[in-house]
């Protein structure tokens, strides 16, 4: 189900979900019933305990991955937020397929979201010398990997994901001596400089070994174009101004996102916005999720809206930011090429004054952007490619 745009690959790199990510509470059509939220809701993290793993499925073994070291993050360029890779080495000398993930954020104050994405073998070399010319382990990589080519998106976490289980038959194919890139979204806001905090979060993986049909990783973005609230001002409330910061705090790329998503979807200031994106690849979509930061209040993934043939995706009238899983759909939905996804997010400035986390930030026009205070709007889809 793969989204024809100029800019699908440089999107699809992404996360979160800020990815953060990465990464969301959804109520599927026709699903059960999930738990909603109150603007309460966005109150931080939780606890980061996680329950137990599932049992194992016929065929499946459990990996266990993690950093070799705790981590310091440092928030570069003025910012409260770092990106962070790290390479995590299955050990695969056959090909096998990745069936269900728990990530396990050691310290889950500072763990915005973490992705993982599937490093071919020459990809793997490429990391290792990134890494390699990097003085801590790691590197920094606002947007993606920080490796050449296309990696794949093959899990993630966010507040209030557990466990994820894939579809029984189904999982993310990984060839011999490929790797994966573990990318985790620390942020900084409160944090006492006088007391550094660490992390050394990891993940467990399912994999098998026995034939499975592939799954893929497809995302839904829109722009946001959320004016200061009225009553308020300040530089920031400048629209230009706010996206030299944002490009300021992660890069070049990220300056470019904005208006890459601004020529997309042709945006109009306010809080809703939404954008469609034609499907390049049949498929049947089998768990999706909707992501935001903490200024979201709602969000909607949708297929061929408007029409008869007209399908709900993902549905959250009541967006909570600490419950953000990737859920199975009741039933799953099959897209065909030439259909049209369409997400849509709506917004709220007044909140930057009731969280804690924002309220000693000062008022900006707030558009994407890769930290916390910065906001996404992001649809992503787990599907099976038409064979």
């Amino acid at each position: 189900m793969r989204l024809r745009r100029a800019t699908a690959a440089a999107l699809a790199s992404l996360l979160l979900i800020a990815g953060c990510g990465p990464g969301t509470a959804a109520e599927s059509a026709g699903a059960p019933e999930t738990a909603e939220s109150s603007a309460s809701g966005h109150a931080g993290h939780g606890s980061g305990t996680e329950p137990p793993a599932a049992p194992l499925r016929a065929g499946e073994e459990f990996l266990d991955l993690a950093m070799p070291a705790a981590y310091q993050p440092a928030a570069p360029n003025g910012g409260t937020d770092e990106y962070r890779c790290f390479v995590v080495d299955p050990g695969l000398t056959e090909n096998a397929f990745l069936t269900g993930s728990r990530f396990l954020p050691q310290n889950a104050a500072i763990v915005h979201h973490a992705i993982f994405y599937r490093l071919s073998p020459a990809q793997a070399v490429e990391a290792a010398s990134v890494d390699a010319a990097t003085p801590e382990q790691g590197w920094t990589c606002f947007g993606g990997a920080g490796v050449g080519g296309q990696t794949a998106w093959v899990a993630h976490w966010a507040p209030g994901a557990g466990e994820t289980l894939l579809p029984d038959g189904f999982g993310f194919e990984m060839e011999p001596g490929s790797k994966l890139v573990m990318q985790v979204h620390y942020n900084l806001l409160g944090v006492d400089a006088a007391a550094p905090a660490t992390d050394r979060s990891g993940i467990q993986v399912r994999v098998s070994r026995a034939p499975h049909k592939k799954l893929e990783t497809a995302l839904a973005l829109a722009p946001i174009e959320l004016p200061c609230e009225a009553g308020t001002s300040g530089p920031l409330c400048d629209r230009a101004t706010a996206v030299a910061d944002v490009e300021k705090r992660f890069g070049k790329e990220s300056g470019a996102m904005v208006q890459q998503l601004s020529q997309m979807c042709r945006p109009v200031a306010g809080n809703t916005q939404h954008c469609d994106q034609p499907v390049e690849q049949a498929g049947t979509i089998y768990m999706a999720a909707g992501h935001m930061h903490l200024l979201g209040r709602s969000i909607k993934v949708e297929v061929d809206p408007g029409t008869p043939r007209a399908r709900t995706v993902v549905d959250v009238p009541r967006y909570d930011f600490d419950n953000q899983a990737l859920v199975p759909l009741a039933k799953p939905v099959s897209v065909a090429k030439g259909d049209v996804v369409r997400v849509t997010c709506t917004h709220d400035a007044s909140l930057r004054t009731q969280l804690p986390q924002l309220k000693t930030l000062p008022p900006r026009y707030v558009v994407w952007g890769e930290g916390t205070s910065d906001e996404m709007c992001l649809g992503i889809m787990v599907f099976a490619p038409q064979e």
